[in-house]
């Protein structure tokens, strides 16, 4: 994934794309960042599910939260590999909602300039996620 995110589609707009039955209002969001709340939707006997999740990943096996740092990207080449993410990625899949992701380009003198990814036609974009309980 990135390091910040757009959420700009009305709640509709996710609900007709992905087809879970709740009805949640949130607002359009310029600049998610990691520890935010973030929708996601997962699927649960088979129906999908509108939930709010705390973005960063903290393995089930984490004793303390404060002992291990908050891991908010996971590389899909060697996820399966990392004892993190190995059972989320078999059992605990979401799809994270979002309209496009920030990339930063380095300007000349002025530091690194966020660039916003989107779709070419502007509609919503299917960000992979894991997640624990």
């Amino acid at each position: 994934m990135c390091g910040r995110f757009v959420i700009l589609s009305s709640p509709e707009v996710f609900r007709a794309t992905y087809g879970y039955a709740e009805r949640p209002n949130f607002p359009a969001r310029h600049n998610v960042a990691p520890t935010q709340p973030v929708a996601v939707v997962t699927a649960e006997h088979g129906r999908r599910r509108f939930v709010l999740m705390r973005w960063g990943f903290l393995p089930a096996w984490v004793k303390d939260p404060a002992d291990f740092p908050l891991i908010v990207n996971a590389r899909i080449e060697t996820a399966a590999e990392k004892p993190s993410f190995r059972n989320a990625l078999r059992y605990r899949r979401c799809i994270v909602l979002a309209d496009g992701f920030y990339e930063w380009r380095r300007g000349a003198g002025r530091g690194q300039a966020p660039f916003l990814i989107r779709r070419a036609d502007g509609g919503p974009m299917a960000l992979a996620g894991l997640w624990e309980t």
